[in-house]
């Protein structure tokens, strides 16, 4: 019987954007778009295991004293869950590109006006070069760097997080998550 999986990536270097989606992944077991209970108790032993890999000297406190420590630092919002906006802050992601778009279609409304502004053939879906449209203009409204191999990954990496039947395009429910 094999042993435990490990983390893909986590180490406390800067993190691709899809590095930071197998992160996700691996924490949030079951899907459900956070990382919480058994999940962020383990979240917490790897990344604790990571920080004493790299030398950071860690407190004598008992996991329980360290995770409620964690939790009030970084759980912004205080539900006792850690969302990808949060773990973006955590866990150092190439410029932090997760939390740049998640921060430009925060709002429901912003959401749909940036819908409405990219399907631009009015088909129901945002295709891959439409998504890739949509992340050039928030890449540049955000004063970040990138070239056409990065805008590439950027693109591909949130298909893979939204686009759940696979299509290659994603639809209104996909997206709305």
């Amino acid at each position: 019987m094999a042993g435990p999986q490990q983390a893909p990536h986590l180490h406390l270097a800067e993190l691709t954007a899809s590095q930071f989606l197998d992160i996700w992944r691996h924490f949030d077991a079951d899907g459900n778009g956070y990382i919480e209970g058994k999940e962020l108790e383990n979240f917490f032993q790897e990344l604790e295991s990571a920080r004493k890999g790299a030398g950071v000297d860690s407190k004598k406190d008992n996991l329980g004293d360290k995770m409620k420590e964690f939790m009030r630092k970084y759980d912004k919002n205080a539900d006792g869950k850690i969302e990808m906006a949060e773990l973006a802050q955590i866990l150092p992601t190439e410029e932090n590109f997760l939390l740049c778009f998640r921060q430009h279609v925060g709002s429901s409304s912003e959401f749909m006006e940036a819908w409405r502004r990219y399907d631009t053939d009015r088909s129901g879906y945002i295709e891959a070069n439409e998504l890739k449209g949509f992340l050039s203009d928030l890449l540049k409204k955000a004063n970040r760097p990138y070239d056409e191999p990065k805008l590439q990954e950027y693109t591909q990496t949130i298909l893979r997080m939204f686009d759940m039947n696979g299509d290659g395009k994603l639809g209104l429910s996909e997206m709305s998550r």
